[in-house]
């Protein structure tokens, strides 16, 4: 073991044995010092013990051992007493001691009555008893990195120092053993050098690195100074980068950890999945891709390139069914919207009463008059009195009672709720309601209607807001209408406030808008009116196509508009009068032609007349036979049956008067418009008109008409 590297000699300070020296006094604390045999007698002179010394290494000498950390040592300045001789192990006392060499003599001679301060004595390294039990080489290293000396205590003068036994060298490792001087003192023998202790400290620090070179003990009782080891591991000083490139292995450890996490997750998603066609994803196929199979399409658009209808063909076709006496008086035509031909005609200009296909006229006219996507508003303003809020009808009377996400009989309709906590976010302090009705004029019934028409179970009063259309059952078309439906809207708008209904107003210029809510568009109440021949409705589209013509929103207003925007479209109302919107008064007369003739646009092939395109919705609003709205219970019949499904048409009732006005499918896949008109003044039963009505128009399915 090289003289710079420090042996590890854990001691307790407290000699356990029995033995002590015959000269020293025993105290049960201190450890017997051991004497140092005098030198062998070589001829170099001397006394016993004058000539021991420790050799002064200097750091180009000083060998390279793992236990010395890369850190320089605190200076000391070298004193002569200080050098210490090296001790002697148990037993061999009286063997003399190998003389230095002689380039390593460097006598010094300190005054015996010079004592070095306590604080600047060098430490004595720790004691190790045969008994213990050597340490692993690490457990070792671990130690010596974390020793720390503790302060010198003094020592004894009539104590020699003990002799060191290093039993964790006993490695068969023999490194030329350093040569050492041992100084002459000229009064007294060698002045043992006080001890001093390392502390116990978890605070590593370098070990000295001038210490006596501990001695191996050979089982014949021979001492030789311990190899020093040829170890040479990287001091910690050159480990200091290493952390840094672990830390740094670990962050990016870590980050690839995640990302792996996060790639895992974000393919399990099913649209991730779906979408990178993953083998997990809910979409993979289950199973072989099937066979694609030949399909041929049932359905398809009109034929408008093939053979077309003949007036014999179509004449021939209809003309036992158009002769029954069940119809009465009987006007129509037959048309062929691809070119315009009239293929059958009966009285068609002579006008009669149309009913309910009035609405066709109206439908048109709002078709043609007012944008699609316009919507009837209904709006709350701030009133003049504190406290009070005026509502703004707009014309809409399918407001919707419901609680949000469930319609009433007019699907997409404005709920109540929502205007509701419109005006309570805007101002909670509303305490009466007032309706401004303005929007429509003039009286709430038409002229030629029946005084038992409104309120009745298909019409109510004419108002621009009401709640269901005046219904007293939300979802039953045929339930009883309320008598005063725009207060009654009033009274419940009123209670789901926490305010009172106070009658009418007007809005305020230029008012606050506390909060406002919109119908379906317009398409959308046109298809309603059509399909269920809602009268209401009706009457707001012919309104609303009087507003759009700067007209009066009252049943004269709207029909004259009617007729008006009809005529500046190109239209021949010749004959035509209207009275209402909605085909109830009895004054209402239409040709069976100029019903004929809208139709005929609304069906004609695309880009032929730019009229097609803002009429074409109009076909939609059509029932279907034996499938929906006043047409679903119809074609029952076996003489009918032919046109379930391949006929829409709008009908009408009213006493002695039944018409039909729609479109077919003929079978060679051409389509046809007709219109029938049955006037029936003696004869009350209405299904038997209607059933006949639908036998002509189920003739015209099946004629080919060639």
């Amino acid at each position: 073991m090289p003289d710079s590297e420090e042996p590890s000699w854990p001691s307790s300070d407290e000699d356990t044995g029995s033995a002590k020296l015959p000269d020293q006094e025993y105290d049960g604390q201190s450890t017997a010092q051991l004497r140092v045999p005098p030198p062998a007698s070589n001829g170099s002179g001397g006394g016993p013990t004058d000539n021991f010394t420790v050799p002064k290494i200097t750091p180009e000498q000083e060998p390279k051992s793992w236990f010395a950390a890369k850190v320089p040592p605190p200076p000391q300045e070298e004193q002569p007493w200080a050098r210490q001789a090296p001790p002697q192990p148990v037993g061999q006392q009286d063997q003399p001691q190998q003389p230095p060499r002689p380039e390593q003599q460097r006598p010094e001679q300190p005054r015996p009555d010079q004592q070095r301060p306590e604080s600047q004595q060098p430490p004595r390294p720790e004691q190790q008893w045969p008994e213990q039990q050597p340490p692993r080489p690490e457990q070792q290293r671990s130690e010596q990195q974390q020793r720390r000396p503790e302060p010198p205590q003094q020592q004894r003068p009539d104590q020699q120092p003990p002799q060191r036994i290093d039993m964790q060298r006993l490695e068969p490792q023999r490194p030329e053993p350093p040569q050492v001087r041992q100084p002459q003192r000229p009064e007294q023998q060698q002045q043992p050098p006080e001890r001093r202790e390392p502390p116990r400290q978890p605070e590593p620090v370098p070990p000295a690195p001038h210490m006596a070179a501990p001695i191996r003990i050979e089982p014949t009782g021979e001492s030789h100074p311990a190899e020093a080891t040829t170890e040479s591991p990287v001091t910690k000083a050159e480990d200091e980068p290493k952390p840094k490139r672990k830390k740094r292995g670990l962050l990016i450890g870590v980050f690839v950890l995640l990302l792996v996490v996060a790639l895992g997750v974000a393919s399990a998603l099913p649209q991730v999945s779906n979408r990178f066609k993953l083998p997990w994803a809910p979409n993979a196929p289950k199973g072989d891709e099937p066979v694609p199979v030949a399909v041929t399409l049932s359905l398809h658009g009109p034929d408008t390139d093939g053979a077309a209808p003949t007036a014999e063909g179509v004449a021939n076709a209809v003309k036992a069914a158009a002769g029954s006496s069940t119809l009465g008086k009987l006007t129509g035509s037959v048309v062929d919207p691809a070119n315009g031909a009239v293929l059958w005609d009966k009285g068609s200009s002579e006008p009669l009463t149309p009913a309910s296909t009035t609405k066709v006229l109206t439908a048109a006219a709002a078709l043609l008059a007012v944008d699609h996507g316009f919507q009837l508003s209904t709006k709350v303003v701030q009133g003049t009195q504190p406290g009070t809020a005026v509502v703004v009808a707009g014309g809409d009377v399918t407001l919707n009672a419901f609680a949000a996400g469930k319609d009433n009989f007019y699907p997409g309709s404005a709920h109540l709720d929502d205007l509701v906590a419109q005006v309570k976010k805007a101002n909670p302090d509303i305490k009466k309601i007032q309706l401004d009705l303005s929007a429509f004029a003039g009286s709430a019934t038409a002229p030629g209607w029946a005084a038992a028409d409104a309120p009745s179970t298909f019409m109510a009063q004419v108002a621009p807001v009401m709640i269901d259309g005046g219904r007293t059952a939300p979802l039953d078309d045929h339930s009883m209408r309320v008598s005063n439906p725009s207060g009654v809207f009033a009274q419940k708008f009123a209670e789901k406030l926490g305010a009172s209904a106070a009658g009418t107003a007007t809005a305020p210029e230029g008012a606050k808008v506390l909060g406002e809510i919109k119908s379906a568009p317009l398409t959308e109440l046109t298809n309603a009116a059509l399909v269920h021949s809602d009268n209401l409705l009706a009457e707001v589209l012919a309104r609303q196509v009087a507003i759009a013509t700067k007209g009066e929103a009252s049943f004269a207003g709207g029909a004259k508009a009617t007729l008006d925007v009809l005529k500046q479209n190109g239209f021949d109302l010749t004959g035509v009068e209207l009275s209402d919107g909605s085909g109830l008064s009895t004054l209402n007369k239409i040709p069976a032609k100029v019903l004929s003739q809208v139709l005929a646009v609304a069906a004609g092939p695309d880009g032929k007349d730019p009229r097609t395109a803002k009429l074409r919705p109009l076909l939609a609003g059509l029932p279907v036979a034996g499938g929906s709205g006043t047409l679903e219970k119809r074609y029952d019949d076996s003489n009918s049956s032919d046109g379930k499904g391949w006929i829409r048409a709008k009908t009408g009732t009213l006493s002695g008067v039944n018409t039909l006005a729609g479109v077919v499918l003929d079978t060679d896949g051409r389509v046809l418009v007709f219109t029938l008109m049955s006037s029936t003044a003696g004869n009350s039963d209405t299904d038997s008109v209607r059933a006949a009505l639908d036998v002509v128009a189920a003739k015209l399915r099946g004629c080919g008409c060639k």
